[in-house]
């Protein structure tokens, strides 16, 4: 009798964790699914799109993916590092963003608090982020060259595990004819 009690209470763990583990399932999300279907993308407001080009500054985020396991690629820059190990970092879309070129509105900004801190090579690596995704908006205090900036983001993954990539499957290539169009070597 005791042994099957024991063993009914191995099989309800068994399922237990199998229900848990299909409830935390990582989803797979570009940078299209943090803004609103309404709002333009990057190519369509000339690049590099400007928050204050937008009706409401890029403000709006996605709250379906709330609390959401996700996964996302894109490129670090750091706000909280000591030599080369980074403890906080800004994920955002396209090279330059922020330090080279204007600010993402900030529902195309991510906030990224690593599990582990990250070891960086430059700015801008190309990364993918896997955590629990929570809209609300963050100021981030920037260091760059030519001084200080505050960044402002609309979403924060905490306890994030990072992992370096090859490419950014959804980035924005900047036109030919861009000033900036250097930062695109870093992208192939």
């Amino acid at each position: 009798m005791n042994n099957r009690l024991g063993t009914g209470a191995i099989i309800a763990a068994v399922l237990g964790l199998a229900a848990s583990h299909a409830s935390a399932e990582t989803v797979h999300i570009l940078w299209k699914d943090l803004r609103p279907a309404t709002q333009a993308v990057a190519e369509d407001a000339n690049l590099p799109m400007i928050a204050a080009k937008l009706l409401d500054h890029g403000e709006t985020l996605s709250l379906n993916l709330q609390d959401k396991a996700i996964q996302l690629a894109g490129y670090a820059l750091p706000v909280d590092r000591d030599g080369d190990l980074v403890y906080q970092f800004l994920l955002v879309p396209w090279t330059g963003a922020c330090s080279h070129m204007p600010t993402p509105p900030p529902n195309q900004i991510v906030l990224v608090t690593p599990a582990h801190p990250y070891k960086m090579n430059e700015a801008y690596d190309p990364v993918a982020i896997t955590g629990v995704l929570q809209p609300g908006m963050e100021k981030s205090q920037l260091f760059i060259l030519d001084g200080v900036s505050i960044v402002q983001s609309g979403y924060t993954v905490r306890k994030a595990e990072v992992e370096n990539v090859d490419s950014v499957p959804d980035t924005v290539t900047l036109p030919v004819n861009s000033p900036w169009n250097f930062l695109n070597k870093k992208k192939n």
